[in-house]
């Protein structure tokens, strides 16, 4: 399989174009303030399905639909919303089929239903985002629960789509999802030209090497910093180590960076490409979203936070820098947010004393001189 290029990510956004919003690139003053840099918020959760990895689904599937029509499949009829009209509906053996904890599949399920495309999702039964799951069914997918986690949901789809013969579509080891998350990029350099520091977070990895090509195309000196859960390391660890194997443990509460088995195509442009690679506990996650809450008024799920976790963590190095993280996310359940929101949490202040503060009252401090 040929892995994606700079040409594909920009071949991307003009597909993707009519179908998808560019979202706000927005500076966040207070925590700017707090961090010591000019703090900016790539705000993905605004996308229609909540999350960055639409970008992906819409080139994959829209590419793969329009390649049959033009090879006879489908007939070329669209309406004016740029849909196919159901007439011309591909045919049943281009079901596609995949796994996801949900982000993944609420992408491609949207655009199946934007495509006309019949879309089968496996669904891990632990740790589910019930907003996510009925999002992918409201979309028009058919969702199968099966097996704990992502990986056992994942090793049974891969089994119906080899018995069945329906597309199976990697979360992470697909080229036209990687440079369509990749179009992120683009959109940050368009509003952004000095940027210093991008921070993607990793589940399957596909945001921090699609925005790895786009940076180190435009501007090699710009470092893309990829986070992510240490208590679900393997993306991590596979960096770190140069392999692939699994990681034996994966406890994050946070179903957006769940994943034991670490993926090829994403890894070999991480290994490549990617500058830094940080881990955050689900606790600086959870803070991270409360932060995004209190200051950005924006609702950001675990993953769509980390990467301000890591900002938070790595502060001291981004002092007066540009830097942007990518809120990957917002799909969180609001019972969850509001269970976070009405937390206390322990901090240090800058001269490393400890305290507790309700959230209403959290903030970062920093190692300002007074």
């Amino acid at each position: 399989m040929l892995a994606p290029t700079f040409r594909g990510i920009v071949a991307a956004r003009q597909f993707i174009a009519p179908y998808l919003p560019k979202t706000p690139l927005v500076r966040i003053a207070k925590l700017s303030e707090e961090l010591g840099c000019d703090y900016y918020a790539k705000l993905e959760n605004l996308q229609p399905t909540g999350a960055f990895k639409v970008r992906g689904g819409v080139n994959l599937v829209g590419n793969e639909v329009s390649n049959k029509r033009n090879s006879g499949w489908v007939d070329d009829a669209v309406n004016e919303s740029g849909r196919i009209d159901r007439a011309d509906r591909v045919s049943e053996q281009s079901t596609l089929i995949t796994a996801s904890t949900g982000n993944h599949g609420q992408s491609i399920a949207y655009a199946g239903r934007l495509f006309d495309t019949r879309v089968l999702i496996y669904v891990p039964t632990e740790n589910v985002n019930e907003v996510k799951m009925q999002a992918m069914r409201d979309l028009g997918a058919e969702v199968r629960l099966h097996g704990r986690d992502f990986d056992e949901a994942r090793l049974e789809c891969e089994r119906v789509a080899r018995e069945e013969g329906f597309r199976y579509v990697h979360s992470a080891n697909e080229p036209k999802l990687i440079a369509g998350v990749g179009t992120i990029g683009l959109e940050i350099f368009d509003d952004l030209p000095d940027v210093d520091v991008i921070i993607a977070p990793a589940g399957g990895g596909s945001c921090a090497a699609g925005n790895c090509i786009a940076a180190h195309q435009l501007n090699p000196n710009v470092r893309v910093i990829a986070v992510q859960s240490e208590a679900a390391p393997a993306m991590w660890h596979a960096w770190r180590n140069r392999t692939l194997d699994p990681y034996p443990t994966m406890k994050t509460e946070h179903e957006g960076l769940a994943t034991r088995v670490p993926f090829e195509m994403a890894n070999k442009i991480l290994w490549e490409l990617l500058d830094d690679f940080v881990l955050v506990t689900d606790e600086e996650i959870n803070g991270a979203i409360r932060q995004l809450t209190l200051h950005a008024k924006q609702v950001a799920e675990g993953a769509g936070a980390a990467s301000l976790a890591a900002a938070i963590k790595l502060r001291d190095g981004l002092r007066y820098k540009k830097v942007v993280g990518i809120v990957t996310g917002g799909n969180i359940p609001l019972e969850r947010l509001a269970k976070l929101m009405a937390e206390k949490s322990e901090y240090l202040d800058r001269k490393g004393n400890s305290h507790v503060k309700t959230q209403t009252q959290f903030h970062i401090e920093t190692n300002r001189p007074t």
